[in-house]
């Protein structure tokens, strides 16, 4: 994360922090890096793309395994998560679907912080990962709507 990216707010004169519409993230304890996500303040909450779900129990608590993208989207990776809930939570299009909800930390360049991360079967979309609002409350973040990888690397950007 570069200083030009941290800015001192006028109204609340603390630090905000400017993050692009789409920034590379990490998900350490998934081990998921260069996870490429749109940073959509329109959605409530976190989504994960997620295929082949499947739930057992590790020492009498329930956990769910899947698979997901690789790093830099290359490929695909199998992910297992203790479950932190289920869920309603409304799709894309507006539909309430119940969905396993696991409790993970996120990555932003520096900055790091725990959030709920639902699951999703998001073959369709073109981010494998979509951060809503409520990963970015109380963290002083603002995001820019013109601009991406702002504390992220651009892999296009280095071919």
């Amino acid at each position: 994360m570069t200083k030009k990216n941290v800015r001192k707010s006028k109204a609340a004169g603390q630090s905000v922090t400017l993050i692009g519409w789409i920034e590379n993230i990490d998900f350490p304890t998934l081990n998921l890096e260069a996870m490429k996500a749109k940073i959509d303040t329109g959605a409530r909450t976190t989504a994960l793309h997620a295929t082949d779900i499947r739930h057992f129990e590790r020492n009498g608590k329930p956990w769910v395994g899947f698979k997901t993208v690789g790093a830099g989207g290359v490929g695909e990776v199998d992910v297992e998560a203790e479950v932190h809930s289920d869920r309603w939570i409304k799709n894309t299009s507006g539909i309430p679907e119940e969905r396993i909800v696991v409790r993970t930390v996120i990555c932003f360049g520096d900055l790091r912080w725990p959030i709920d991360v639902s699951l999703a079967d998001r073959s369709n979309m073109t981010f494998p990962v979509i951060v809503g609002r409520a990963a970015l409350k109380n963290h002083s973040i603002a995001v820019h709507t013109k601009r991406a990888f702002l504390i992220s690397s651009n892999p296009l950007r280095q071919l």
